[in-house]
């Protein structure tokens, strides 16, 4: 019946083109930057294309600056560069140095509009490029290429962007003055999360317990790891100190960077030891 098959159109999978185009942002330290980094892009791509409503276009690793003041981070510079070692065989998931370059520590909000900008800065210029290049083709030949270099609203609207994170950043939220109550609204209200579980950390609970995740709830993707790996780049910057063997837990030219400059050691790990976390100066007016 007509009924029948207006149910199953809407039940399909949207077709690709039609599918809301995604790019997934990722925000840390990447200390050094794990296996299980990059698995979270795949996972989160994973999850959000067989929704049948997304494509995911493009995945950003965006290190945190040197600004941060965590303990045991070492120069944003081998940080972003292994970073780039990790992502060389990927062909979607890449490395922007923007935020590892601000002289001050810049909050998670302001680099996911950074990203945001970019990406409407970057489909303005398309379109602009798509309309010189009709003209050309017109003038060229006339009314034949007219039709095919007409813009096409599905190809050249701006991807949305929604941060990508593990259970421990969800869980950090309720952390007091870590985070900034109208940064986290606007990061899952107006963006979206994709979360990836991690053993340990109940993530459904933690949006059920805070109001403003509740609130957003519908605009946050939580995507369970059933092959669990528990890579921590603290556990591997320990043994490394330790001399212990990380083989298999980093990318093959990252651990060969590693070892060639030896990154990691007793020392690089008391780096910033007696220095306040950079959100914790600011929301709370406490000096080094």
């Amino acid at each position: 019946s007509r009924i029948s098959s207006l149910i199953r159109s809407l039940a399909s999978p949207m077709a690709l083109q039609e599918r809301i185009k995604v790019v997934l942002l990722a925000c840390g330290s990447f200390n050094p930057i794990t296996n299980m980094h990059l698995r979270m892009f795949e996972l989160a791509r994973d999850y959000l294309e067989d929704t049948g409503r997304y494509q995911v276009v493009k995945g950003i690793i965006s290190p945190v600056g040197d600004a941060y003041k965590k303990k045991g981070l070492i120069e944003a510079l081998h940080r972003v560069e292994m970073a780039r070692l990790a992502t060389e065989t990927s062909n979607w998931i890449t490395v922007d140095d923007w935020e590892s370059q601000q002289a001050e520590w810049v909050e998670t909000a302001k680099v996911v509009r950074h990203h945001h900008a970019e990406l409407f800065a970057d489909k303005n210029q398309a379109e602009v490029d798509t309309v010189r290049f009709g003209k050309r083709s017109r003038l060229e030949e006339n009314d034949d290429i007219c039709q095919s270099s007409s813009i096409d609203p599905s190809r050249t609207a701006a991807p949305e962007l929604k941060l990508l994170c593990g259970a421990d950043v969800l869980e950090s939220f309720s952390v007091p003055h870590l985070w900034k109550h109208d940064d986290i609204a606007e990061i899952v209200g107006r963006y979206g999360l994709v979360c990836i579980t991690r053993s340990g950390c109940d993530a459904e609970k933690f949006v059920y317990q805070s109001d403003v995740l509740h609130k957003h709830r519908r605009n946050i993707h939580i995507v369970r790891e059933w092959v669990t790996n528990e890579i921590s780049a603290t556990h591997v910057r320990r043994a490394l100190c330790r001399g212990q063997s990380v083989r298999y837990l980093l990318p093959d030219h990252v651990l060969d960077y590693i070892h060639h400059l030896g990154l990691y050691s007793d020392e690089s790990e008391k780096k910033n030891a007696n220095v306040i976390l950079a959100p914790l100066q600011r929301y709370t007016g406490t000096a080094d």
